[in-house]
């Protein structure tokens, strides 16, 4: 597995708050629950990482036959 990326951030302290609770309620830290968030935003987005890398992997083995 690839190393994690490591990042810094800052939060308003009503958004840590909102978080924290919801990551609680969902048995989570916060960081799983910032993660968490950030790939279902990706995912609304059409930016699903894991999509993306399933896309590569068939376009690869496509061109490779």
């Amino acid at each position: 597995m690839a190393e994690r990326k490591k990042v810094l951030l800052r939060l308003d302290p009503a958004v840590y708050d909102a978080i924290a609770k919801w990551a609680a309620d969902d048995l989570r830290s916060i960081n799983a629950q910032l993660e968490y968030a950030l790939r279902l935003a990706l995912k609304g987005l059409g930016r699903d990482p894991r999509q993306i890398e399933r896309n590569d992997a068939d376009e690869s083995n496509k061109s490779s036959d």
